[in-house]
């Protein structure tokens, strides 16, 4: 076969055949002069747990997936399952189309050795290696690797504009470097508007037969030990969740009625599926009015973890709106709205995918700062507390292992705040939970309880069904107030009101915490704390942590707020140029709260903002920049902050949490349980 050249597609977030720019070129040009490709997937250790796919006695070569601060797996059971569903997807349309997509697991430098290597040997003449480019420090790491070694090997190596978001970045003349990107979100927005008229054509599917050859699959070098793939999906994800499902293992029954809001199976044709319904339903044209629902799976899209996986693209999206809006696809005539042109829910969606380009655009300017707990604005003046205590903050007088029941208990949804709770028990139990929900739980953890936000975005990301890096991070650091938010520490979400504004008639709470479902009034509800003592034993709330000893106190007036001119917080919005002016979070911490149900309101269409100079100061260990290291990430589909603000109270001690998930303490390996067997 010394006349093959054999092109090897590294495939990352890109699991689909359709508006696929790799393959849609391989299929419509005669030029490249590739007469084979194989389609690579690689199962990455630092990213995915893969000890369950060792051989029976093995030891595996990696350290376990887990994350940097909290000591989370990277990825969760409800991910890790979402992504199986994903690839086996693309591996039947890869066959429809006439190929075969190859899995292996390793790290990428190894597995493109020894795949090249055995081609070669089966005289295979291997001629190049393609992907696309993404964002972030660990996968300009993973590129970095495929480009060296591809040069060791005397290979050709190139890497593609990844065309999964709204605009592509060919089309951003504005933005010459990185550091071009506004800091503000609404002056990016306007420079791209009109929105509708900014997405490129999509790319069709390849015919069959229109790729290069196949390679037999004889040829191809197996899975190099201790590791083996099952050939069955079955098999495969089982294999996938076996060690990461122990994370799981003391989460209390489903309860009774509730159903999950996301109910989805991964892959490239449920998500076009998920998206028709949309438009057929209605769900598309009501969008902007539901988005902040809190039950149910049609109040928000839910296409974010397809979008992550690459399962669709924004755009796909977008030039589907279109042919409804224009009425120019029969199949969606019976659709409310239908040949109106574009309206308030397909103009917010489209707002909300720029808002996905936005974040990934942030990972691109600020790179490693993502990731740090200092944020993009470099501010060390927040004092976070933290459970581990190398990196415990100045002045920081909790004890670590009470901030480590802290955490444990907002994670397993015993706080005792009505809506927090109900939050983190959906996503225990579905994988999801509503971006109104994950703005408020940030908002809790990071500036009710100062703690280190990083925390919550490694949960996020363990747990997380629609994790994306860029989304997930850039807006953790945005609520907690160290990333593009103008208002920075100034915006604070009271959950009790929030919860009265969302959940008004108290049904999302009582559905995921049922030991609340007894209780009448919407105030006791969310905060058990609040119910009278004579009631306790009636509605089941004695001997309850969160009745009886919340991590937190709200004191939230049904009929009104407080009469005083007092400023319940500073109105400066962020550090100015040259350092910051704002009350450290532990001074703030240390005042009593009196929060009332009076609100500031966001203007819909203010983003993230950061008017202030961001320093180039490098790194430290004890900043935890995953830098060298392997680190934890977080949520997919954004925190859009549309938030209330209010004052921060002093922090209560808490007692030990009940079993309710019980997630490891940050700082602490997983229980043997839950490690790999």
């Amino acid at each position: 076969m010394t006349s093959s050249k054999v092109l090897v597609y590294v495939i990352r977030h890109d699991l689909r055949v359709s508006d696929n720019p790799i393959l849609h070129h391989l299929a419509s040009t005669s030029d490249h002069g590739f007469t084979h490709v194989l389609p690579l997937f690689v199962l990455l250790p630092h990213q995915i747990e893969v000890s369950g796919f060792l051989k029976e006695g093995a030891k595996s070569p990696f350290l376990e997936a887990k994350s940097q601060v909290g000591r989370y797996w990277r990825c969760g059971p409800h991910r890790a399952k979402f992504i199986a569903e994903s690839i086996w997807t693309l591996k039947d349309n890869f066959e429809k189309l006439g190929s075969e997509l190859t899995l292996r697991i390793g790290t990428y430098d190894e597995v493109l050795k020894t795949v090249v290597d055995g081609l070669r040997q089966s005289e295979f003449n291997v001629g190049g290696v393609w992907t696309i480019g993404e964002e972030g420090y660990e996968e300009k790491r993973d590129e970095k690797a495929l480009s060296d070694t591809c040069s060791s090997l005397g290979i050709d190596f190139q890497l593609w504009v990844d065309e999964k978001y709204f605009i592509d970045d060919r089309d951003l003349e504005q933005l010459k470097t990185p550091d071009d990107l506004p800091d503000v979100f609404t002056s990016y927005r306007k420079m791209m508007e009109p929105l509708r008229e900014k997405p490129r054509e999509t790319l069709p599917t390849p015919e069959k037969g229109a790729l290069p050859q196949v390679i037999e699959k004889s040829k191809i070098p197996s899975q190099t030990s201790p590791f083996e793939i099952p050939d069955s999906y079955e098999s495969f994800e089982e294999a996938l969740l076996r060690p990461i499902n122990g994370v799981l293992s003391e989460v209390p029954p489903f309860p009774e009625g509730a159903k999950s809001a996301h109910p989805f199976r991964g892959g490239e044709d449920n998500a076009f599926d998920r998206l028709d319904y949309l438009i057929k339903s209605g769900s598309a044209y009501s969008y902007k009015a539901s988005r902040n629902g809190l039950l149910g799976a049609d109040f928000s899209t839910k296409l974010s973890a397809y979008l992550a996986q690459g399962c669709i693209t924004a755009r796909q999206i977008h030039h589907r709106l279109v042919a409804y809006e224009d009425g120019k696809d029969e199949s969606l005539a019976e659709s409310q709205g239908y040949g109106d042109g574009e309206n308030e829910g397909t103009k917010a969606i489209r707002f909300e995918l720029l808002w996905r380009d936005y974040m990934r655009l942030c990972n691109r300017k600020f790179k490693e700062k993502l990731f740090l707990r200092t944020g993009f604005r470099s501010d060390s003046s927040n004092k976070w507390k933290s459970a581990d205590k190398d990196h415990t903050a100045d002045g920081q007088q909790e004890p670590t292992d009470e901030i480590s029941k802290t955490v444990q208990r907002v994670f397993n949804g015993t706080t005792g705040m009505g809506l927090i709770d109900a939050s983190q028990r959906e996503l225990l139990h579905t994988g999801y939970t509503s971006n109104r929900a994950r703005q408020n739980v940030a908002s809790f953890l990071a500036k009710h309880l100062c703690i280190d936000w990083r925390y919550g975005a490694e949960w996020y990301e363990m747990l997380l069904v629609d994790y994306d890096v860029s989304s997930n991070w850039a807006n953790w650091q945005y609520v907690a107030g160290v990333g593009n938010d103008p208002r920075g520490e100034a915006r604070i979400f009271n959950p009790v009101k929030q919860a009265f504004d969302y959940d008004k008639d108290g049904e999302y709470v009582r559905c995921w915490v049922p030991e609340l479902r007894k209780i009448e009034k919407l105030e006791h509800v969310f905060q058990a704390w609040t119910t009278p003592k004579e009631e306790w034993d009636r509605f089941g709330l004695t001997g309850l942590a969160m009745a009886e000893d919340p991590v937190k106190k709200i004191n939230f007036f049904v009929e009104g707020k407080p009469k005083t001119s007092r400023r319940p917080f500073s109105r400066q919005r962020g550090p100015r140029r040259g350092g910051s002016n704002r009350a450290s979070a532990s001074s703030l911490a240390s005042q009593p709260l009196t929060e009332t149900n009076g609100s500031t309101g966001v203007n819909e269409n203010e983003k993230p903002a950061n008017g202030q100079a961001i320093s180039n100061r490098q790194p430290t260990i004890a900043d935890g920049s995953r830098g060298g290291f392997r680190g934890g990430r977080g949520y997919g589909g954004g925190y859009r902050n549309r938030g209330y603000r209010g004052p921060r109270g002093g922090y209560r001690g808490r007692g030990s949490s009940p079993s309710y998930g019980q997630p490891p303490s940050p700082m602490q390996q997983l229980a043997p349980a839950e490690q790999a067997q």
